[in-house]
């Protein structure tokens, strides 16, 4: 028996061989919180009935059923490879480094069609039971990244899901050991592509992935669920720079809209080798929004740099995440 409060929840992911239809979770995540809740769209008959002051319970339909909500977590050396493939698009065989433990996911910014994921939780009751509540046909609409001084490394998913089923059996969670990526790993690096150098002076980063979808495909013949969603605006990437005014670099940036490759790497223990636990976040061109440095008091100088990231007609904006996983 679980213990009847959130210490007994579990969330657990699969990849799906089509949309919609489940597979039992493989990987199960540790989260710190989440909302993915059925939203049910119902109408109510307004038929007149002489003497009726109130509508009839047996005259109410559902007429819709989806899912939606988010899934956040720290980001950790293992287990994440399935969430960031539903982010990206590309379809990623880990690639084992030479004949070492280590294995190099790379997650290329492409199209998600044919991504969706089965998301099971178990919602303990007081009494210690738990309550299967599994998300069909899930798509990532937006992940937001973001680590600070002191902090980990941790993610926020947006969900659209295709349905709740809760008649599914609920999986044994397993967890491998894991450990979170975190600040004292974290170096940001901006330049030319592929020789980008080393920023001084950051203390936060943030950076937001939007993939925007019709999330409203509910068509006639489909029992009022949706289709898949389908891609329908360009992908949006988003960030943030925060840190002391060390030096002029991000502010000239700002000045000129030059562009500039952007880097932010977390690299964790030594696997084999020269290989070493490891995600990289990559976006050949970024420009500065906003906004320049004020003073406001007697305190250091801390602006903070909004960016855009932005296609440089040659190189993919990607995720490389170093593990020992060997399957995603």
């Amino acid at each position: 028996m679980a213990i009847g409060s959130g210490l007994g929840a579990q969330v657990g992911i699969a990849a799906e061989s089509s949309y919609g239809t489940f597979v039992a979770p493989a990987k199960f995540i540790e989260f710190t919180k989440e909302s993915l809740q059925l939203k049910k769209t119902t109408a109510q008959s307004a038929g007149i009935a002489a003497g009726r002051l109130i509508p009839r319970s047996s005259r109410r339909v559902v007429t819709q059923r989806q899912g939606s909500g988010s899934l956040e977590m720290e980001v950790t050396n293992k287990a994440m490879g399935v969430l960031l493939q539903s982010l990206m698009g590309t379809t990623v065989t880990p690639a084992q480094q030479a004949a070492t433990a280590a294995y190099l996911q790379e997650h290329l910014l492409v199209d998600t069609a044919g991504k969706s994921l089965t998301i099971q939780k178990g919602v303990p009751l007081t009494t210690g039971v738990v309550t299967d509540k599994t998300f069909l046909g899930c798509k990532v609409l937006s992940a937001e990244f973001s680590c600070e001084v002191g902090g980990m490394l941790v993610v926020s998913f947006e969900i659209d899901a295709k349905d709740c089923d809760e008649t599914q059996t609920l999986a044994v969670a397993t967890y491998p050991e894991m450990a979170p990526f975190h600040f004292g790993q974290m170096a940001v690096k901006t330049g030319t592509y592929g020789t980008e150098t080393a920023l001084d002076g950051i203390r936060k980063v943030s950076l937001k992935i939007e993939r925007p979808q019709a999330t409203e495909r509910f068509y006639a013949g489909q029992s009022g669920l949706k289709k898949e969603p389908i891609s329908n605006d360009q992908v949006k990437i988003t960030g943030s720079l925060e840190g002391d005014y060390v030096s002029t670099l991000l502010d000239d940036l700002h000045t000129s809209d030059a562009a500039t490759s952007f880097v932010w790497d977390f690299t964790g223990p030594l696997i084999a080798a020269t290989h070493y636990q490891r995600i990289t976040f990559k976006v050949p061109a970024i420009r500065l929004d906003d906004a320049p440095p004020t003073v406001e008091g007697f305190d250091v100088i801390k602006p903070t740099m909004a960016f855009t990231g932005l296609d440089d007609g040659t190189n993919p904006v990607a995720i490389e995440y170093m593990s020992t996983d060997i399957t995603l």
